[in-house]
């Protein structure tokens, strides 16, 4: 396993060396990171103020690592799950401990749990979401701090000149997919759309970064729009009901408040005979027809081979520029779609049930 893990990490690394400079449209600048396997052996000092020679089974140095989740939905326990797997497989399941916390969806917790890991002195901190990313940053510009999950991170940290790294203790990998792909793709399954609801939780930067990014290609389009927002998930059910009432098509972007209540809306959207283009499998799985997805448990595997790298390797997370899924796929949720007599193209892929 270990050899797998260090094979994917040279392959990052060289992924990430061609897509440095890169860019694609949506707004999702592409740059590599610095991760490279030749740095695997290389002396560090760690963050708790212990050095250790690199490589896993050499020393006996127990590397812990603090893991604040925000909410607990599909497809951020799959990034947790890739990073988990990651760290595992290059450090050996003797050299690292994992204390997870899950938020439970509340900012406060947030700032609670990320506390706690700067009083425990952890080695490096894991946000998976925004939420968690904020508070781990407001806690410690000294130890470092991985997030995943995260769509933009000038948005999340409030960075006005952006250059794809964020010269902080911060770094990790987005889930952006592009935008425009998305929205040609509603396009492309509803040519007749009049109106288009645009659904997400404005405590939720970063989805309303998304839902700004979808609503420009709309109007570059022509196609008529109205955004509806939730404060939290007690407003959801209104919401989406007055959204069905006035609209045709909804798109909701990667939003953690909503993914936690795909049943919810589905049970107000179906019936109402209203598609949905969401932002990620996760949602689309549970309430969705079609989505342009990208790998949850990929960006989390990417962000624990970048923590490999800080930790052993030396890395300078502050020089470390933000890393990006490397495909996306057409997806479509084949038992909704049957419901709503919804034919997809060829190139669409079922999503397993």
């Amino acid at each position: 396993m270990r050899k797998k893990a260090l094979a994917l990490l040279a392959a990052t690394a060289m992924t990430a060396a061609m897509l440095a400079g890169c860019g694609s449209d949506g707004g999702n600048t592409t740059s590599g990171s610095t991760a490279s396997a030749d740095n695997t052996t290389a002396d560090t000092t760690q963050a708790g103020g212990e050095t250790s020679t690199g490589g896993d089974s050499s020393t006996d140095r127990v590397y812990n690592i603090g893991i604040c989740q925000l909410v607990e939905h599909p497809a951020l326990d799959e990034a947790t799950r890739g990073f988990q797997e990651a760290l595992t497989e290059l450090l050996g399941e003797d050299h690292v401990k994992f204390d997870f916390q899950n938020a439970q969806g509340e900012q406060t917790n947030c700032v609670t749990i990320t506390t706690q890991f700067v009083t425990d002195n952890v080695d490096l901190i894991m946000a998976n979401a925004t939420a968690p990313l904020q508070a781990a940053a407001a806690a410690t510009n000294t130890i470092p701090i991985l997030g995943t999950s995260i769509t933009d991170y000038a948005t999340a940290l409030d960075i006005a000149d952006w250059t794809g790294a964020t010269g902080t203790n911060i770094s990790g990998t987005s889930d952006l997919a592009p935008i425009d792909e998305q929205e040609k793709m509603l396009v492309e399954l509803f040519p007749d759309v009049q109106k288009v609801g645009i659904l997400y939780c404005s405590a939720e930067a970063n989805s309303k970064y998304q839902a700004d990014l979808f609503i420009a290609c709309l109007e570059e389009d022509g196609i008529a729009y109205e955004v509806y927002t939730v404060a939290d998930s007690n407003e959801i059910s209104a919401v989406v009901t007055d959204a069905c009432d006035a609209c045709d098509v909804l798109y909701i972007p990667t939003d953690n408040t909503l993914a936690s209540s795909t049943e919810l809306i589905s049970n107000i959207a179906l019936p109402a005979g209203v598609p949905i283009i969401a932002g990620e499998e996760g949602i689309c799985a549970g309430c969705g027809v079609a989505t342009l997805s990208i790998s949850y448990y990929d960006i989390g595997y990417s962000a624990g081979i970048l923590a490999y790298e800080i930790l052993v390797g030396g890395a300078d997370i502050s020089t470390m520029p933000i890393m990006y899924a490397p495909k996306v796929t057409k997806e479509y949720n084949a038992s909704i779609c049957e419901q709503l007599g919804i034919s997809v193209p060829s190139d669409y892929v079922a999503i397993e049930e």
